[in-house]
This record gives structure tokens, sequence and C-alpha cells, in this order.
């Protein structure tokens, strides 16, 4: 029984859940041999209507084991994790993390450190992961000793360590992973393009392994700069004499900071939130860190070895392996680093951010005015856009009305001249004709008689005769003027003044200067229309008993204006009393490209304005196709070579 169940704790829960689903099926199989055919019928229906919706998609779970050098104290280790845990989310695979921590530092016996190999050992015996994460030189060596005995087949995923600080390994196929790689010499590269006077170079560290490995890095990197800078290795001091020394240094001094996880007096520290902080506050010289955890505590930065980029790339490994790529065919990675700075640190030193390697990355730099203003910006943005899309819409909703009420105009006033049409005719015009009707008749009945009286009477007529014709031609004319078509505008308007003077009996003084004696009819109907309405107005409001018209041409418009000395009135109540008159002046002008204006006050009189162009665009663009037709010809008969071509 035992055996048994050891065996089931062994199952993936994949196929426990296999094998309670098929225990099921067994079960509802015997149940339904019971049941008798009517009632299986019936189940068998239940089933088809009543199916239930299909869940969500159960993701396969993968397990993977992960051995860290030190915990999650180490901000290192945190951020390293943080970002590799964020990498592992893009597993098509849901993962189970286990974390084992070795804890070197605090656990330095080697019989500790052998009894954790050993529980880890036992531990996954039986349960095997598929996939190992080994942070750090300790829990590298781990699984390279472990490996083909206990671990056979499982990939194995390395970061957190250097070749060097693991001896320089020799790994098989299952592993891959990346390197630490510490530049100090790119460091000290950028620190002497920002302080180019420096001449010392300080390299405080500490008396553990890890510090110790550091330093040996440093020692070897920077050893070619010897030769024109004055290095000092502060490695071997307790924290209160390190400290002290860092406060007297010389001027022109660089401090590179490596690691001090333990200094000579056997005190402990965390390097990056512990040591390295005093050391940049007790400095009076500029420090410059290993590493992005070092950053944020007054080091000025440099080619830092970044754990978060780590992290991401020890995370997208193992995603990729977790997602089918075998382990030997994802090549190790040499070097997670970065040029990465402290703003604040930069400004408290004077260096200049434009001296920065190109593409460094400075972090804690104030935002920008644009950054600080930008939502209110954008907001106002938006507010103006608004409010500008409102006036659009206020405008054209006006317009329309507008419109609107012209149209409404127009037909009122369309068929008030109709009705006023018809009742001259038929009050006027057909009673004169039935008059004249009678005088025929009567005229008929007495040429037998009264010979002499007949020939009177049909004189008579002629001359009704007469006069009905040239009514007639004045209600024609009035409604559209045929010497307008026949001689030209300044005939038409000529004739219009004399005839409204004769008619009014008001002085009509019309001026004309440069009018073409061609005018496009469209223009000339604009212009004669609304000197024609202008001087209605005149009639109906000014009191006048003088005015002046004129008509002259300034550059390609024909201006024209009716003047006046009446009794004017104030503009602003235009708008509210605007009669058809007016806006049929101003559409007319519209419509051809022109401008309409009223000037006026009360007691002085009032000026009406209209200017349009004197060509429309259609018989513009014919001018310009004929004179590019007339140029090209032009240069044809001369021989021109280019056109001859």
């Amino acid at each position: 029984m035992s055996v048994l169940f050891r065996h089931w704790l062994a199952e993936s829960p994949v196929q426990k859940r296999r094998r309670a689903i098929g225990n099921t099926i067994g079960r509802v199989a015997r149940r339904i041999d019971s049941i008798r055919p009517r009632r299986f019928g019936i189940a068998v229906l239940a089933c088809v209507l009543f199916q239930p919706a299909a869940g969500p998609e159960v993701k396969e779970i993968r397990r993977v084991a992960v051995f860290y050098e030190l915990g999650l104290a180490s901000p290192a280790v945190a951020i390293a994790d943080r970002e590799m845990r964020a990498a592992l989310e893009n597993s098509h695979y849901q993962i189970e993390l286990y974390p084992e921590y070795l804890e070197t530092t605090l656990f330095d016996d080697p019989a500790d450190q052998q009894q954790f190999r050993e529980s880890y050992i036992r531990k996954y015996q039986n349960r095997r992961p598929d996939l190992i994460i080994a942070l750090g030189p300790s829990p590298l060596r781990f699984m390279i000793d472990s490996h083909e005995i206990f671990f056979a087949g499982i990939p194995v995923v390395f970061g957190g360590t250097s070749e060097q600080q693991a001896d320089n390994p020799t790994l098989d196929s299952q592993f891959t992973g990346c390197w630490e790689m510490f530049e100090p010499a790119k460091t000290l590269d950028v620190a002497l393009r920002l302080q180019p006077s420096s001449r010392h170079v300080v390299v405080v560290g500490g008396v553990s392994s890890f510090d110790k490995h550091l330093e040996a890095i440093f020692r070897e990197r920077l050893h070619s700069y010897e030769a024109i800078l004055d290095f000092t290795y502060l490695t071997n001091l307790d924290m209160p004499t390190l400290l002290e020394r860092l406060k007297h240094l010389p001027d022109h001094t660089i401090v590179l900071y490596t690691h001090i996880g333990m200094d000579a007096k056997g005190t402990r520290y965390v390097g990056a939130s512990q040591a390295g902080p005093m050391v940049a506050q007790a400095a009076n010289a500029p420090v410059f860190g290993p590493s992005d955890v070092d950053l944020e505590h007054g080091e000025v930065g440099g080619y830092l070895q970044s754990f978060a980029k780590e992290g991401k790339i020890v995370g997208g490994i193992a995603a990729r392996i977790l997602n089918g790529e075998r382990p030997q065919d994802i090549p190790v990675v040499r070097g997670a680093n970065i040029y990465m700075f402290d703003w604040r640190a930069l400004r408290r030193w004077g260096f200049r951010a434009s001296a920065l390697p190109p593409g460094s990355l400075v972090l804690y730099r104030p935002p920008t005015l644009w950054q600080r203003t930008k939502w209110v910006w954008i907001v106002a943005l938006v507010i103006m856009l608004c409010l500008s899309v409102l006036a659009l819409y206020l405008r054209l909703k006006r317009a329309k009305d507008r419109q609107m009420g012209l149209s409404g105009m127009l037909i009122t006033a369309q068929e008030r001249e109709r009705s006023r049409l018809a009742s001259e005719i038929h009050d006027d015009f057909s009673q004169r004709l039935a008059l004249m009707a009678l005088e025929l008749e009567t005229a008929e009945e007495t040429i037998g008689t009264s010979p002499d009286e007949a020939v009177q009477r049909v004189h008579n007529i002629l001359n009704f005769a007469s006069e009905l014709g040239a009514d007639l031609h004045t209600l024609s004319h009035r409604l559209h003027s045929s010497t307008l078509e026949r001689l030209g505008l300044v005939p038409g308007i000529t004739a219009l003044c004399k005839e409204f003077a004769v008619q009014q009996g008001i002085e009509i003084e019309f001026l004309t200067d440069n009018v073409p004696r061609s005018v496009h009819p469209d223009v000339a109907l604009c212009l004669f229309r609304i000197v024609q309405e202008g001087l209605r107005n005149l009639k109906k409001h000014s009191g006048t008993a003088k005015a002046q018209v004129r008509l002259r041409r300034v550059g390609d418009k024909l201006l024209v204006s009716v003047v006046d000395e009446g009794i004017g009135f104030n503009v602003h109540d235009l708008r509210e009393k605007e009669g058809l008159g007016v806006r049929s002046m101003e559409e007319r002008a519209f419509l051809l490209g022109g401008r309409f204006e009223i000037h006026s006050k009360p007691g002085k009189g009032t000026r009406i304005e209209a200017s349009v162009p004197l060509q429309q665009k259609s018989e513009r663009r014919q001018d310009e196709i004929e004179s590019k037709v007339d140029d090209g010809l032009n240069r044809r008969a001369t021989g021109n070579p280019e056109i001859n071509s």
C-alpha cells in the first residue's frame, strides 16, 4: 500500500486528473448499463440539451527549482529574482517555482553546505523538476558536482556568478546561462572623461571571499593604468578607519568601490544597502560603483553589472527551454552590463551629462518642464479642440439657420412678387385690355354710321395700346434689364439710375472709373442687382433727395458703392431687423467670391460697398490655359530648340 501511495505522489497533477476523470467515466458507464432503455434515451437527450459550456484552457504545469547563493535580503538577488520571474511569464506553461537558499555567508561551514546539498538531493530525488536555475557560484558548483548522478537529463540555467568566481568550470551540453563580467576599466574611462584632472585612484573593498574576488578582477583590469595614475587599495581596513581615510582624500581623486561584505574586524555588511552608502557619504571625492544595485545611495555610476538585466536574461533562457528549445542550442551570454548613472551624483560633483557615453541610462533625473506640465498642455489642447469644434458647429448651425431663414424669405418674397404681378396684371393690364376691346367694339359699330368718329376712336385705341406697351416694357425692365445684356454693365446701370431718378424724383450721380467694356455676365448681373436694391432701400429709408453711385476697377476687382446723405441708422441694429434686400446683396457678392459692407451712422447717411472679382475662377483658368498655349505657339514659331526637340 505504501508503494502505491508513493507512486501516486510521484504522479503529476495532470496524470491525477486524468485518472480521476477515467474513474468517473467508468462509474457513469456502469450506472447507464443499469438504466432501462426508455430512461437511457431521456438521459442522452438531457445531456445533449443541457451540455455545460467548455471552461478556460488549463495550462500544463512545469516545475522549476531555483538555487540561490544568498537570500532575498540581498538587493542583487532580489532585483534579479524579480526580473527572472517576470521573464518566466512568457512561457507557454504554468510555472511552479521551488526556491532554495544556500545562504553561504550565514552558513559558511563546508559541513553545513554539504548537509544542504544532501537534503536537496533527497528532496528532489522522486519529484524531479523540469528545469533547474542556479544563481551564484556555490549553486553552480553544486549542480556541476551532482548533475550527472542525481539530476541527469534536467537542463540547468546559471547566473549570478563570473566564470573566474566559479573556478572556470567545464560545462556539459545541459548547461547554459549568463556569466557576469565586471569591467572596471570602462568605468574608470568614464570617470576620467567626467573629471579629466584626476591623478589619484582609490579602490575600496572588503575581506570576504567575494570581496577578494572582485579586488583581484580590479587589480588585473586596471594594471595598465598604473603608469599614468596613482593607485591606492583600501581593502584591508575596518569600517571606521576606512571612512576616516575617505574623508581626507587628496584633490583630483576618483574612488572605485568594489564590494564590502566584511571588514578587517570581521563585521559583516550588506554591500549595496549598508557598506556602499557609508562609503559614498564619507568620501570627499566622487565614488563609482560596480553594479546597478549600488547606484541609488550616492555613487555616480559607471559601466555597471546590471542584475536586473541578468535576471531578464536568465529568465528568458529558462522560458525558451521550457517552451521546447534545447539548452545546447542556446549560447552562453557573457556580461549583462550597461552604462548607468545617478543624475543627483552627477550634479553634486559638477559633472556634465553631455560627457557621458552615448546610450547611457541616467536615473533620478528631475522631470523636464514638458514632463511636469504635459498633462496640463494636453488637457488645454483638448479643451481648445473641443471649443474649436463647438465654435465650428455653432458657425455651421448659424449659417444653416441663416440659409434656411433666407430661403424662407426668398419664398415669401417670391410669393409676394407673384401676387403683386398678378394683381397688377389683373387690375391694370387686364382692365385696360378689356377697355380696349370695348373701344374696338364701339369703333366697329360706328364705322357704318359715323366714319369720322370711328377713325378718332381707332386713333385713341392706338395711343392706348402704345401706353400699354410702354408700361409692359417698364414692368419687364424691372424684372430683367435687357439693356444690361445688350449694351453691358455701365450702360445698364446708367439706364437704371436715369429711370430711378425720373420715377422717384431723386437726383442720382453715376460715376465710373476704368471699367472694362466686357464684364462677365454673372459679375455684371450681381453688381446691377446690388445697385438696384441699394437704390430701393435709399428711396424707402434714407429720406434724401440726392445720392451717388460709383463703379470703378481696383486691380482685378470691380467695386461699386451707393452713397447718400440721408438720416442713416445704427448698423448694430441691422442684424435684428435685417431684411431680404440686404441678405440678397450679401449672398450675391459672397457667391462670386466678393465682399459686401454697409457703413452708416444716425444723421450721417449710409454707404453701401461691394467688391467682386472681375474674372471668375473658371474664366481665369481658361485665360491661363490660352496664355500657355499662345506662349508655346510663339516659341515654336521662333524655332526654340527646347520646344522643337
